[in-house]
């Protein structure tokens, strides 16, 4: 039988190195100050490239590891995580290293924490946009925290995010199934990437993700690929129903056996 699912453990990518421990000896005991540390030390491409970061550095926003995320950070500037770093010394990542940086960050404090794949309806008035953030454990719930926005405006509470205002790929997924989204709102800012395939993949890297599995945006395994190229049918979308639902129940055991099976389970190749 599948064991259940430790949250408060690193994962195979979210493992810090002793080497790294020296500089986490200040990081706060509190999650959301834990997430707000985060926010100074990443950087997004777009806003990199206007602050005239060299373009051999953008490789950064391809590593999965948190530990060759923080490699780099400290390659910049090797002064603890919680000094915030000028825009040209932060590491470069998308909304998932912001998630997936916090997630390490929170467990390597002990906190049970676990990233999320699925789509902001707070970037784009009437659409879901591609997103990840991050969730720790609280009296007995699951707090959503969004670590690019903290002390932003786009939402009233960035450390408590509301319902609604993240959906994961499988909630996203049952709201399209019962016809209470159009899929064609969901999707990647800035490209073509909109529809039921992209749902079906966020639903996908979701379930990685809550096995503590944190893959990049455009990672795709199994059946994804086939996917987004409209050649699946009728047995994929009732296998991501079955995610959804699965996703849905909270349930550690049944999430880590319905990961463990066929098409699902991300390939060892993947894990560097």
């Amino acid at each position: 039988m599948t064991g259940a699912i430790d949250y408060a453990v690193a994962g195979p990518l979210t493992r810090i190195d002793g080497l790294h421990e020296p500089v986490l000896e200040s990081l706060p005991s509190d999650p959301v100050e834990i997430c707000r540390v985060v926010h100074d030390l990443v950087i997004q491409p777009t806003d990199a490239k206007s602050s005239g970061v060299p373009a051999e550095r953008f490789v950064e926003n391809q590593h999965r590891p948190v530990d060759k995320l923080i490699g780099a950070l400290l390659a910049l500037d090797p002064a603890p995580v919680t000094v915030p770093r000028a825009s040209d010394r932060r590491v470069i990542g998308t909304c998932r290293h912001f998630a997936v940086l916090s997630c390490a960050l929170l467990r390597y404090r002990g906190i049970a924490a676990r990233a999320r794949c699925g789509f902001a309806t707070y970037v784009q008035a009437g659409q879901g946009v591609d997103h990840w953030i991050t969730e720790y454990r609280h009296d007995g719930r699951w707090v959503r925290i969004d670590s690019e926005i903290l002390d932003g405006c786009l939402v009233a509470k960035p450390e408590d995010l509301a319902a609604g205002e993240f959906l994961t790929g499988g909630e996203a997924w049952m709201a399209f199934r019962d016809g209470r989204v159009d899929a064609k709102d969901f999707g990647v800012y800035g490209t073509d990437n909109w529809g039921p395939a992209e749902i079906r993949g966020n639903a996908v890297r979701d379930l990685a993700a809550v096995n503590r599995v944190e893959m990049l945006p455009w990672d795709e395994w199994g059946r994804m690929e086939a996917s987004y190229k409209g050649e699946t049918g009728p047995d994929y979308d009732e296998l991501i129903d079955t995610i959804a639902a699965t996703c849905a129940t909270d349930d550690p055991r049944a999430i880590a056996s319905l990961y463990a099976s066929e098409d699902l389970a991300v390939p060892t190749a993947l894990l560097r």
